[in-house]
């Protein structure tokens, strides 16, 4: 689950970080009493989306001309404009995509004085199976592009989570980011805290860009972008209601509501699968075919008729989907019940597309016998390499 820029920077202040004060907006009839709580003489006017790169991002409905996503303000005036020209328009960044986001949160923060621009970020490490801190002395700039061009400047190091961020764990990384005096002794503080916030709260990331030192040789949080794991939130139930179902995609929303594994993708070919290596493989050989998946589903290994039924729903009203593939292997999940899941789903909302039925496994036979009888305009197959070429090939004409 991903948040806003400032309920991150609330939750990181909560644990002892330095961030800029700030308003947030959310109408146009309370932007100039915002603005107007803020001393100035700058105001930072910035875009809340659930993706990076606002500052670079254009305005469909604006000039292409126009200023992007954060913008700096000199007077209240410049940034209640900034404000109206910004609200409920729709961002386009490299992180969105083409069809963009639309801003229904600003935030509004004070100005900073910055000395230096610097880059962490905390983050699961599957290869040593630590939480590691990333970090560099290139902050503001896209990390990805520091890794390719300078990857000398990128240090990371793995926390040992019995012992939590040592003194000399903090002490590395600071020197790693060059700092002295002041901003090394805030350092120490701040890598300890931020590392105990990403293991309370259960964060499967977080990334500060930029981590500022200031005039003062201060540290402070001046961005900052935080991940939950999904899996956790359980735990953490007083996070939930941080979610921003308006940045969220309505068929991974509605896939929630029924405990499936859904990922919307940009491809044609929708995929219901049991099993999330067998939905991997069947993304993988649709494009080894030459197509593209519309999504991932996995509909587990428990699934009810109910949930198919949701499942198909789900898929079929993606408006890119020219074509479905079912692949079914019945282990803990049996095909039977695939098989009456798509029968119903199909007469409840029908069936306008090519659909491709690959079952194997348990309760098979009984499977294939319901989906031959219902009369459906079903292609079987036998298997998967099979199906995925018939999907491919119904799509691709």
């Amino acid at each position: 689950m991903n948040i806003h820029e400032y309920q991150a920077k609330n939750i990181l202040k909560s644990f002892g970080a330095k961030v800029g004060r700030g308003e947030i907006i959310t109408s146009l009839d309370h932007a100039q009493d915002m603005i107007d709580k803020m001393p100035g003489p700058v105001w930072v006017v910035k875009s809340q989306i659930h993706a990076g790169g606002r500052g670079k991002g254009k305005f469909k409905e604006l000039d292409s001309n126009a200023k992007g996503g954060v913008r700096v303000s000199f007077s209240k005036e410049e940034a209640v404009l900034n404000v109206k020209e910004m609200f409920k328009k729709t961002l386009v960044t490299e992180q969105t995509g083409p069809s963009g986001k639309q801003v229904n949160r600003i935030y509004i923060e004070d100005g900073a004085d910055i000395e230096r621009e610097l880059y962490l970020s905390i983050l699961v490490d599957r290869v040593n199976g630590k939480s590691s801190f990333v970090v560099s002395t290139e902050g503001g700039m896209d990390i990805e592009a520091v890794a390719k061009s300078n990857p000398e400047l990128i240090f990371s190091f793995g926390i040992d989570s019995s012992v939590g961020c040592t003194k000399m764990n903090a002490s590395n990384i600071a020197k790693a980011l060059e700092l002295e005096g002041q901003a090394f002794e805030d350092g120490l503080q701040l890598f300890n805290n931020l590392y105990r916030a990403f293991v309370e709260k259960d964060m499967s990331l977080l990334e500060i860009n930029p981590l500022i030192v200031t005039k003062k040789n201060e540290l402070q949080v001046l961005d900052a972008k935080v991940s939950f794991d999904s899996n956790a939130l359980f735990r953490q139930p007083e996070l939930l209601s941080l979610r921003d179902e308006t940045e969220e995609d309505p068929k991974e929303i509605e896939a929630s509501k029924f405990d499936l594994s859904y990922i919307a993708l940009d491809g044609e070919i929708g995929c219901m699968v049991n099993g999330a290596g067998l939905a991997m493989a069947t993304m993988d050989i649709i494009k080894l075919y030459g197509a593209e998946p519309a999504n991932f589903l996995d509909v587990g290994g428990g699934a009810t008729a109910e949930k198919v039924t949701a499942a198909f729903k789900i898929i079929t009203s993606d408006p890119q989907v020219k074509g479905i593939l079912v692949n079914i292997f019945g282990g803990i999940m049996r095909c039977d019940v695939i098989a009456k899941g798509v029968v119903q789903a199909v007469k409840d909302v029908g069936l306008d597309v090519p659909l491709v039925v690959r079952l194997e496994g348990t309760k098979v036979s009984e499977g294939k016998s319901i989906i031959n009888a219902s009369g459906l305009n079903v292609i079987t197959a036998d298997d998967l390499d099979d199906a995925a070429k018939k999907i491919v090939q119904a799509v691709k004409g």
